[in-house]
């Protein structure tokens, strides 16, 4: 038995992690438990040198003395309150309008939305919250098939998990070494077209079964013209016109890639809304509008995010700021935002404070607990163990991605996205790089695979959150005065299903194009060094001439 623990330490350590991990108690003092537990088998075994334990104090300290971490409760604070100033339900109110009578408008509305609110508020709970108060009632009262319309909800508000400034993505940053900025940049698009693919699933379902999602009826679209029109030309002129005005501004520019992208979105972003104000001002002192009600109001709701979405991830993206400089500037502009709205009050701060307060130290106490472990585990030779075990995996760098994927896919049914960050990712980073793998789309990867876990039913912490926004029981509604129906588990967790589809297919997607993340690299040259010669021209220097010595 003894030598049976002395061959195989480091699987059973690890093993038994996960065993103590599903018996259910909290993840960080599971793993300082496991990991001091086997410290002293370890040295009475002579496989582990009790000077490694010297190394902890350091270790620790190494966890609180990281800059990194400090954009975790900024991005926290700055989610918490814009979600409980009411820019959800602004956002949604409108854009669900803007949508209008298009069939499975309000699917679309909720996407856009999930992806607008992913890139502000960065934190999932809210996301997932304040859509289910907001949106789910509205598309029960108008006939949306339930497990579309949870599954659709559930899903879009996952999108703060892999489209920055998600919290994910820092600590994937930080456990593989590598920058927030680039983790960010690399990230950006894949999320974007994970939006794009739940929106393609929603007109799939609307052409396959027109009635799960219906559009809004006529009398229940808002912001009319005393003509009866929607304003929609008025809308496309002004977006048309932002778009031109923002590329003219910096087509002269010497910046490429995403640094042109970001300045023109932001100028085109100033220009929408000062033309909004300057026709808010003429109405309000000559009665004369050139831009249509819905324009206006979209434009209005619109900037504040916007611009809020490029004071941090634009400044981070050109290089202004870091993460945790723009995660400070993101706060006092949720701040600045909440007091416009008029919707800001010392109780909301403590409240957001609080739980800004408990998700750090969450945080952090897993984050220490892994360096116990993992210092263990190092002691012991488990990296060893866990680089030769992958490394020697048949098909190279894709047979390794498929194996990592498959098993943080499973993995994600019992542990969170947090755990699995602190726990597996260590372990798998530096196999990672001994193949070759670029460790931005290597973190990438796994952000979108790691986004099941709060999909996978039933443990998924999305449908947690629905499940407690959703109707329980039988309810009248408040608009039409309608008997209507619960909203059972079972809906929301089928409604999941093919969500969790589309996320594997992402997954897929995103190894088979790594240029969707590669663009963080930015512009590079096409020259081969090895190729440069540099001549110098002869010149003919005239003979010097020092002349005759005196006589």
């Amino acid at each position: 038995m003894t030598a049976f623990l002395i061959a195989n330490m480091a699987p059973i350590m690890f093993a038994s992690l996960v065993v103590v991990l599903l018996l259910g108690y909290p993840a960080a003092f599971s793993l300082g438990a496991v990991g001091l537990i086997f410290a002293v088998v370890g040295i009475q075994l002579g496989q582990f040198h009790p000077d490694f334990l010297q190394a902890l104090p350091e270790r620790v300290y190494g966890v609180m003395n990281n800059d990194t971490l400090l954009a975790i409760p900024f991005f926290t604070f700055m989610g918490l309150v814009l979600e409980r100033s009411g820019m959800a339900e602004d956002l949604l109110d409108t854009i669900g309008q803007l949508f209008g009578t298009v069939r499975g408008g309000l699917a679309y509305a909720v996407v856009f939305v999930g992806a607008l609110l992913a890139a502000t508020t960065g934190v999932v709970a809210a996301s997932v919250i304040s859509m289910g108060l907001i949106s789910l009632p509205i598309m029960l009262r108008y006939g949306y098939d339930r497990r579309m319309a949870t599954g659709i909800i559930a899903a879009s508000g996952t999108l703060a998990q892999i489209i920055p400034p998600s919290l994910v993505l820092i600590v994937m940053a930080d456990q593989l070494g590598k920058s927030v900025g680039d983790m960010y940049e690399g990230a950006f698009v894949p999320g974007l077209v994970l939006a794009g693919l739940y929106a393609l699933y929603a007109f799939l379902v609307t052409v396959i079964f027109p009635k799960a999602a219906p559009g809004l009826p006529k009398d229940a679209i808002g912001f009319r013209e005393d003509s009866g029109s929607r304003g929609l030309a008025s809308l496309g002129v002004l977006f048309l016109a932002s778009c031109v005005f923002g590329w003219f501004m910096m087509r002269s520019s010497e910046s490429h890639g995403a640094d042109y992208v970001v300045l023109s979105m932001f100028f085109g972003i100033l220009f929408a809304f000062f033309v909004a104000i300057v026709n808010w001002i003429i109405d309000k002192l000559t009665g004369f509008r050139f831009l249509s009600k819905l324009a206006q109001q979209t434009t209005f709701v619109m900037v504040p995010p916007l611009f809020l979405i490029f004071l941090v991830l634009g400044t981070i993206f050109i290089g202004l700021a870091t993460p945790t400089e723009g995660g400070a500037m993101g706060a006092t502009g949720a701040l600045i935002l909440g007091g416009m709205k008029r919707r800001l009050s010392w109780d909301l701060i403590r409240q957001a404070i609080e739980s800004t307060a408990k998700l750090s130290a969450f945080v952090v106490f897993i984050l220490v607990g892994a360096r116990v472990f993992s210092l263990t585990f190092y002691g012991v030779n488990g990296h060893v163990w866990v680089e030769h075990l992958l490394t020697s995996l048949p098909g190279g760098q894709i047979g390794f991605l498929i194996f990592v994927n498959a098993f943080v896919f499973v993995l994600a049914f019992f542990l969170d996205f947090f755990e699995l960050a602190f726990i597996v990712i260590p372990l798998l980073g530096p196999a990672a790089e001994h193949l070759g793998i670029d460790l931005i789309w290597f973190g990438v990867i796994l952000g979108i695979n790691m986004q099941t876990s709060f999909m996978h039913p039933p443990f998924g912490f999305a449908l947690f959150y629905l499940r407690s926004v959703a109707p329980k029981e039988r309810y009248t509604d408040r608009v039409t005065g309608k008997r209507m129906d619960p909203v059972t588990t079972g809906q929301i967790y089928w409604g999941a299903v093919p969500f969790v589809v589309i996320q594997i297919i992402m997954v897929l997607i995103v190894i088979a194009f790594p240029s969707m993340v590669m663009h963080y690299k930015g512009v590079q040259s096409n020259i081969d060094p090895n190729t440069i010669k540099i001549e110098i021209p002869q010149i003919e220097l005239p003979p010097l001439d020092f002349g005759q010595p005196k006589q």
